[in-house]
């Protein structure tokens, strides 16, 4: 007589999606307004800007405690305890007189919010297997490119409408809604029998050691960490030195959203075709010239004294964040392919070490901000190449 086993119900793909995309939004909805924020606390640029570097940082903290936790206590629980944390920063950020006071309470929120990141994959992971987990992941990544462009777009209209302490309003009405759906709607997927201990410690002195783990992880973080830099440093580029309002470069944000969505969707379609490592140096060549082109076209106009147009560095980004798709979508997918047996510790751990290393990037960013047009396409400049050297060394070692 065959022995029936329990599987666990399968969690509703959308919901799935606005859990992941949560994070997501809040990294980057009130980029639009860090120059009218960083005028109402009375602080500077720098300072400013790093209030999105140590979300990065609370949120890779965030990434390596919730993934553990959930491993040992559920993923439903844990998903309710991060988004009412999440809820307590927001309320903390409203609430902030103080540059110092905002930054304690943006480490709340990343903390809380990362759940959204970590879980999202975990149910994702635990609920579908085989083709189907391909299928899911595809269109979970293809619906969550749109958010980091979203993000802006509806902050600088938020800021421009009701000014930028509401837009921290509106992200915990949007946890609310999410911790209602997950007790109304949301099954566990992770049921006790599933449960087994995993010797954090063991896995982390694998992968510290694991040359593979360390490039993708490095390419992973160049490759964000360009774009949150972009995300914080931007806004007084295009606002403050171009001089577009909030809105007009929260609407910038619609090609770039667009290019991750293609990028992703050509990654799909011709990954039947070539490997991977061909997909990825592609993907890097196309980011490394976009980005050359960008810094080259910076150093013309600073030399000549003329402001560039503004449309040079969003078409540069444009085009670097297709590449940069190409590149992720398949660095996430090979980098812990020789970690099956322990992939959810693994994975939080990759995921604490790729977003402290953004962190870090953005954080670099915000120190070479001098009030001028040129440390930013330089910086991105470096970190193209950097990336480019990995990529080749990593791909010279062993053959994807």
């Amino acid at each position: 007589m065959d022995t029936c086993t329990i599987t666990p119900p399968l969690p509703s793909i959308w919901i799935i999606i606005l859990i992941a995309g949560l994070p997501q939004l809040s990294e980057t909805v009130y980029s639009p307004s860090l120059p009218d924020m960083a005028r109402a606390l009375q602080t500077s640029a720098t300072l400013a800007e790093h209030t999105l570097t140590i979300y990065l940082f609370g949120f890779a903290l965030g990434v390596l405690f919730w993934g553990k936790c959930s491993d040992a206590w559920g993923r439903k629980p844990c998903m309710m305890a991060g988004l009412m944390i999440f809820i307590l920063g927001c309320i903390g950020c409203y609430t902030s007189q103080t540059i110092e006071m905002l930054m304690m309470a943006r480490f709340v929120q990343a903390f809380g919010g990362s759940i959204g990141s970590v879980l999202a994959q975990a149910m994702t992971r635990d609920a579908f297997h085989g083709p189907a987990l391909g299928k899911v992941y595809a269109s979970i990544g293809s619906a969550l490119s749109i958010f980091p462009a979203l993000g802006p777009l509806c902050g600088g209209w938020i800021a421009e409408q009701w000014g930028w302490r509401s837009i921290f309003i509106v992200l915990m009405t949007v946890a609310a809604i999410l911790v209602v759906l997950i007790h109304t709607r949301l099954p566990e997927t992770h049921p006790k029998a599933d449960r087994t201990k995993v010797s954090l410690w063991h896995v982390a002195k694998q992968l510290i050691t694991d040359t593979k783990v360390l490039g993708y992880g490095l390419i992973i973080s160049c490759c964000w960490g360009i774009l949150f830099s972009y995300f914080s440093e931007g806004a007084f580029y295009l606002i403050r030195g171009l001089g577009l309002s909030p809105a007009d470069y929260g609407l910038s944000f619609i090609p770039i959203g667009v290019a991750a969505m293609v990028g992703g969707m050509v990654s799909k379609t011709v990954q039947n075709r070539y490997s991977s490592k061909k997909i990825m140096i592609c993907g890097l060549l196309i980011v490394d010239l976009a980005l050359k082109g960008f810094a080259a076209l910076a150093i013309i106009a600073h030399l000549k004294g003329i402001l560039p147009h503004h449309i040079l560095p969003i078409v540069s980004l444009t085009i670097a964040v297709f590449g940069m798709s190409l590149v992720t979508t398949h660095a996430l997918a090979l980098a812990l392919s020789d970690y099956k047996k322990s992939i959810g510790t693994a994975s939080s751990l990759f995921g604490f070490f790729y977003y402290a290393m953004i962190g870090l990037l953005t954080c670099i960013m915000g120190f070479l901000h001098n009030g001028t047009l040129l440390p930013m396409p330089l910086y991105f400049f470096a970190l193209s190449t950097l990336m480019l050297m990995i990529g080749f060394t990593l791909f010279r070692q062993k053959d994807q």
